[in-house]
């Protein structure tokens, strides 16, 4: 072989060479942009019924949640319902008579003739609305006796020549805090229903004497859900000046705690103080800022079903569509033993129903280990949502299957869920609070009016006695 010739081998080997070394970087780039692709899609098919995302973040036609199929009976009231109406009442505020003025035959006068009534029909309305002004007078008094002059002294409550009482008050508190009506709004509909021209100003003063007066009641409240058996916990996060701060709710069928603070997790929790101090059962997510904790865990089963959903749909892992009917059966199970007065399941049922639980999670290990890739560097190994979800399922499988344990467990934390839900309706409506003192105030009246509505009490009454000074009481007892 000629020098050229070795030269031009040379050459055209380094070609190849370099070739190959391209190859294999496209190939990295393209198996990247792959794995890249198929995460976005992961994402992409995340939504309300397969994840813990808000239904107002569901792209397109939302997927319907639960196993209900669609009835064939129209909408509305079914053929053979009883129906209900408005009822007459029995006592009318007012009666107004309609008799003839002289008969419609032979115009005789009948104005003084005696009358049967023949049919009675009433109409349900408002009274004029009106503010109803009520004028104190101090009144002196000379003593006949000692010539000496005494004079009344006015209730404590009245301290102007003109106020406005406790009822517009709660009025004024109730449209902003409870109703979520912006202060300008507020301000609009007292104007407009009833004639009362209140500022701004007034509607803030009002919300912060509210929730300065309801202090020891949300004190109390603190005090009552740490002897509670069961307390649900969770948060959600508002806008404060524009930068996301964290509500944290901590509530029971009858009580509803709401604080704020800075930091979502562990953090925040310390600072609130009342889950560290905890002894029951708390219900909550999977966030491992609640695991530090001594108290007994129960997880949100609504959370696992949503997660099981998402691997069987986008993993297409049959075992996790088995899970997930498997959960909706046991619920099912204690739901029924439960409406029996049942506070725990028969042995033979429940060890039933953990077998078959287990049962699934072996099966859906054994899927995993056949079809997981081989390691290819050292180091720690990034985990697929199924591996995620079959770890939580078996490692905290005390926490998932507390409510098989005790009938007296709920399967969800909808209750905390639901009581956090108007905090996302008041961020929809105002966007960001003002100042730190606006959102102690939210959360401290929110706290007393969310209790008192568990308690079956009205709201605007329960605004009323907060601006008498006495707030209602709690009625509650613990370990109940």
């Amino acid at each position: 072989m000629t020098e050229e010739e070795a030269q031009a081998y040379a050459d055209l080997k380094n070609q190849l060479a370099q070739k190959e070394q391209r190859i294999q970087e496209l190939e990295g780039l393209l198996m990247g942009a792959l794995l890249r692709i198929e995460e976005l899609e992961k994402r992409l098919g995340k939504d309300s019924h397969n994840s813990s995302l808000p239904p107002s973040r569901d792209h397109g036609k939302r997927k319907p949640i639960g196993t209900r199929t669609k009835s064939q009976k129209p909408s509305g009231g079914q053929s053979g319902h009883a129906g209900h109406t408005l009822m007459q009442a029995e006592t009318p505020d007012e009666v107004i008579v309609h008799r003839p003025a002289c008969c419609l035959f032979c115009q005789q006068d009948l104005s003084t003739e005696a009358g049967q009534v023949l049919e009675r029909r009433q109409v349900h309305d408002l009274p004029p609305w009106r503010l109803q002004v009520q004028e104190h007078q101090r009144v002196v008094i000379r003593c006949p006796h000692c010539q000496q002059v005494s004079a009344g002294s006015f209730p404590e409550r009245v301290q102007a020549p003109v106020q406005y009482g406790p009822g517009i008050q709660a009025v004024a508190v109730y449209l902003s805090q409870y109703q979520l009506l912006p202060l300008q709004r507020t301000c609009e509909v007292l104007a407009d229903l009833l004639l009362a021209p209140v500022s701004e100003g007034s509607v803030h003063n009002w919300i912060t004497e509210a929730a300065t007066v309801l202090q020891p009641t949300v004190e109390r409240l603190s005090n009552l859900l740490l002897l509670s058996r069961l307390l649900h916990v969770d948060e959600t996060s508002l806008h404060l000046r524009g930068v996301v701060r964290w509500v944290h709710v901590h509530a029971n069928r009858w009580l509803t705690l709401y604080q704020w603070h800075p930091k979502r997790g562990a953090e925040g929790i310390e600072a609130i103080g009342l889950l560290p101090h905890f002894s029951g059962r708390a219900m909550h997510d999977r966030r491992t800022s609640y695991d530090r904790y001594g108290c007994t865990h129960s997880l949100c089963g609504a959370h696992l079903i949503r997660d099981a959903i998402f691997v069987a749909e986008q993993e297409k892992q049959p075992w996790a569509q088995a899970m997930v009917d498997h959960l909706r059966h046991m619920v099912q199970v204690t739901n029924a033993f439960r409406e029996q007065g049942a506070r725990q399941l028969p042995a033979s049922v429940r060890n039933e129903l953990l077998a078959q639980y287990f049962s699934i999670l072996a099966s859906g290990y054994a899927v995993y280990e056949a079809q997981a890739p081989p390691a290819k560097k050292a180091g720690r190994k990034k985990q697929d949502p199924s591996k995620n979800l079959l770890d939580a399922l078996l490692q905290r499988a005390e926490q998932v299957l507390g409510f098989v344990e005790d009938l007296t467990v709920p399967f969800t934390n909808n209750l905390a869920e639901r009581d956090l839900r108007m905090i996302k309706v008041q961020q929809k409506i105002s966007g960001t609070f003002r100042s730190n003192e606006g959102v102690t105030a939210f959360c401290a009246i929110r706290s007393y009016l969310s209790t008192m509505r568990k308690q079956g009490r009205c709201m605007l009454a329960s605004l009323v006695a907060v601006f008498g000074g006495g707030p209602f009481p709690i009625a509650w007892e613990p370990h109940t």
